[in-house]
């Protein structure tokens, strides 16, 4: 038996691809799913069950497409879901067999009703892994708020309860030994203060995860879980609706979207579509030039999850600007998040558009060492997380968060010199250029952001408070 967890940084992501004598299954797959396939040829496999622990929300699952490709069956714990495509709905302990090993169905509900977990067994029939999904984090629980955003009747009171019920009925009865595989790690918006380490024991879960204590009751559960959480970023239904109802296959979103287009098409296009430019370059290269009103999220950052948090439609039609040889990545990434309707990148990049004579745009930016100078209170703009902003900030600073910016838009006065900061430069650019789009032009980038505040040791900051959730 080989167990391999595919871990993806962008969407803090785990899924698992586990082989025994010449059959495989994979658990949770991303969308792209030809680098399964080369893994499957290599080991001389066969895919036999694709296990899906729920209805994705963060992510467009591949299951579709390695069904299609594979003719592997896919599996749902117990649901009345009905799908755009074939599936099996196992039974609550229900087992499959694959190869030598076998793995048993755990309904259960909580981050959504039909969340399952699958245990392992080995050869010897020995229980030694179980795949959570979104049940159960290292360090933290699926948050219990998601579901409710596709079913109306369910309430978040009412998942907690579940989940309460089903990590004390199900998981924690489990030996200590078994190795926990999680379907996510710290920086995922499923759970709310994820550790940064993939995988445990059972039996240390139990002793470090609060959601775990054994004298929680029910009510203090819910409290405990519910307490932190934030709305969810507004591509969550539409990606679980993609999940149930089906989507385009990968691989004609990425004929669709790798295609080049001059700076004449590409302005042309721009002009006759309701489009968005991203512009997916570095942080110093995007504030140099870029294209007027064009959207930065950078590809070397958390790119899918920003693109979903910042553009409220996965229909929205999509032009890029990109390095020369990561068109494919930008569009697979898109595809990550169902955002599949990528219209074209600028050939040559921003020097072709320059040398066409071309309009661009630029951001100033000032150092933390120009800003001492120029720091006012209230005129220094902390768009981080409010999280991280209580926890510790400039004082007299402004938070207005960059995952709410529409709503953070009203704290910002257009018409006075603003400065702009977030963790270390990221997200402030993302914030400038969004309202630099829309008007602000007086707004100035810090490079470095708080990480370089703190460094420099001239500023004013609150005093630091541990926080309890990270969303």
């Amino acid at each position: 038996m080989k167990i391999d967890q595919i871990y993806t940084g962008c969407l803090a992501h785990g899924a698992y691809y586990i082989t025994s004598n010449g059959e495989a299954a994979i658990i949770d797959p991303l969308r792209e799913v030809q680098p399964y396939l080369d893994k499957m040829e290599k080991d001389g496999v066969k895919l036999k069950y694709i296990f899906e622990t729920h209805f994705h929300a963060d992510f467009v699952s591949g299951h579709i497409d390695l069904a299609e490709k594979t003719g592997a069956t896919i599996v749902y714990g117990p649901t009345t879901m009905e799908t755009g495509f074939e599936k099996l709905v196992a039974e609550d302990g229900q087992v499959f067999q694959v190869g030598n090993v076998s793995f048993e169905v755990l309904h259960t509900p909580g981050h959504t009703m039909e969340s399952s977990c699958y245990l392992l067994r080995d050869e010897e029939g020995k229980e030694t892994g179980i795949f959570t999904g979104d049940t159960l984090f290292i360090g933290d629980v699926g948050r219990p708020d998601l579901a409710q955003k596709v079913i109306e009747e369910l309430t978040e009171d009412k998942l907690a309860g579940y989940l309460y019920d089903s990590l004390r009925n199900k998981l924690m009865p489990l030996p200590d030994h078994i190795i926990v595989y999680p379907g996510h790690g710290a920086g995922s918006a499923c759970g709310k203060n994820m550790s940064s380490e993939t995988t445990d024991t059972l039996g240390h879960q139990k002793k470090t995860n609060y959601a775990l204590r054994p004298e929680l009751t029910k009510e203090e559960f819910k409290e405990e879980v519910l307490t932190g959480l934030t709305p969810p970023p507004g591509y969550f239904p539409q990606n679980v609706l993609m999940n149930i109802q089906g989507y385009e296959s990968i691989d004609e979103v990425l004929e669709k979207g790798v295609q080049p287009l001059s700076p004449r098409a590409f302005e042309a296009v721009a002009e006759e579509r309701d489009v968005i430019i991203l512009d997916t370059r570095s942080e110093e290269d995007f504030k140099k030039a870029f294209i007027p009103n064009s959207i930065f999220i950078g590809i070397d950052g958390n790119f899918a999850p920003w693109v979903g948090t910042m553009l409220p439609d996965v229909k929205q039609e999509i032009l890029f600007v990109a390095d020369k040889g990561r068109e494919e990545e930008v569009v697979t990434r898109l595809a990550r998040v169902g955002f599949d309707h990528t219209l074209g990148y600028l050939e040559g990049g921003i020097d072709a558009w320059i040398e066409a004579e071309k309009e661009v745009d630029r951001v100033e930016s000032v150092s933390v060492e120009e800003l001492e100078s120029r720091i006012q209170p209230g005129n220094y703009i902390d768009v981080r997380k409010q999280s991280e902003y209580d926890s510790e900030h400039i004082i007299d600073s402004v938070n207005a968060p960059l995952d709410y910016i529409n709503e953070s838009m009203a704290k910002v006065d257009a018409d006075k010199t603003r400065y702009v900061g977030c963790g270390s430069g990221y997200r402030s650019l993302m914030f400038i250029s969004v309202l630099q789009s829309r008007g602000y032009r007086n707004l100035i980038n810090v490079d470095g952001g708080f990480k370089a505040i703190k460094e420099n040791g001239s500023y004013s900051i609150s005093e630091y408070v541990e926080p309890s959730t990270m969303l």
